[in-house]
């Protein structure tokens, strides 16, 4: 697989991300082979780009979908070009199990990673792929799921994910927290208690992560990330993909601490011993994951504070009110955690 060339990311990139115009959109991707028709549509992403481009399409149309191609724009200096590969890679590598996800096209030079001219932006192109987000998911859904994550992790397993982000306290919790401080993002009236929280979480789980084995997971597995259609559950959005205990994929799917939510995870973890066994002890690091989630999320808003997209849909980011909510979040989970580690 051929790669675009990676360089530096700057003011100007930065600009053209946020500043992308139809033109643009359309023009890079007949750059990438296909001839858009000048209809265009902006999907719901925040963190990248992502578009609905509709086509000419040449030879028989078998649903409205063959009309359109997603094109995403990856956000400047968040993925290396060969992180962004592993996760095409990844995707591949599920397909070719007949796993239920959508692998990027190839586009050009048989890459499926396109440069576009003038902007330094890269982008990527996927066929447009049909279904609808559970409200909530029941016993029957969950275990599907389970079987169907089980299979996702086998395939992970032998995956070469080395260049993607390794979940653990350090890149999840430290790191972040650093970034915060380092760029005044904390206010004086948490800073103390923030970092002290961050901190003790983080050295408490430590060995706790220690324990557990690491492979690629899709890492943001989440309700709003599986698609349903006839034929079952479908996986989408692995711009997250990690390298992460198998205990990640699991608890975002079934979050509830309530005896509903116990069940429904119980449920999974036994439709996915159909197909490959689970390490039941990593269940302990679901409390400290959803901590780092809190961390990281944080975070992730503070270093794209700029964008325009970000200001309208995260208004409150960095009131006092946001703050308070957030040190009593993580007290929260502090204690959880530390009751655990007692019990």
């Amino acid at each position: 697989m051929t790669q675009a060339s990676s360089g530096a990311w700057g003011e100007a990139e930065t600009r053209f991300f946020y500043e992308l115009t139809p033109e643009r959109i359309l023009d890079a991707v007949e750059a990438t082979g296909f001839r858009p028709t000048g209809r265009c549509y902006a999907l719901n992403s925040l963190e990248n780009r992502v578009y609905d481009v509709e086509i000419e399409v040449q030879g028989e149309v078998r649903s409205p979908s063959d009309r359109f191609r997603v094109v995403k724009f990856y956000r400047p200096g968040r993925w290396t070009d060969e992180q962004i590969f592993a996760e095409h890679d990844f995707l591949a590598a599920l397909a070719e199990q007949e796993l239920p996800v959508a692998p990027p096209l190839e586009i050009a030079d048989d890459s499926t990673l396109a440069l576009v001219e003038e902007t330094g932006i890269r982008c990527a192109v996927w066929p447009r792929i049909g279904g609808r987000i559970a409200d909530e998911l029941d016993e029957e859904r969950i275990r599907r799921l389970g079987h169907l994550m089980a299979r996702v992790h086998n395939v992970g397993e032998y995956c070469d994910a080395d260049s993607r982000i390794r979940l653990d306290p350090d890149t999840y919790g430290r790191e972040n927290l650093e970034f915060l401080l380092e760029h005044d993002i904390l206010p004086d009236s948490v800073r103390d208690s923030y970092s002290a929280l961050v901190e003790t979480l983080c050295t408490t789980v430590d060995p706790w992560f220690e324990a557990v084995e690491y492979q690629a997971v899709h890492g943001d597995c989440h309700i709003g990330n599986v698609l349903w259609r006839d034929e079952g559950p479908f996986l989408v959005d692995f711009d997250d993909m990690v390298r992460g205990p198998c205990v990640q994929d699991v608890w975002l799917i079934a979050p509830g601490r309530d005896p509903e939510g116990v069940h429904l995870r119980q449920a999974f973890l036994e439709a996915y011993s159909d197909f490959r066994e689970f390490d039941h002890a990593s269940l302990r690091l679901v409390e400290p994951l959803r901590a780092l989630r809190y961390i990281h999320f944080t975070a992730w808003i503070a270093r794209r504070r700029e964008d325009p997209a970000f200001q309208r849909v995260f208004g409150d980011f960095g009131t006092e009110r946001y703050w308070y909510e957030q040190v009593a979040s993580l007290k929260e989970q502090l204690g959880l955690i530390q009751e655990s580690a007692w019990s």
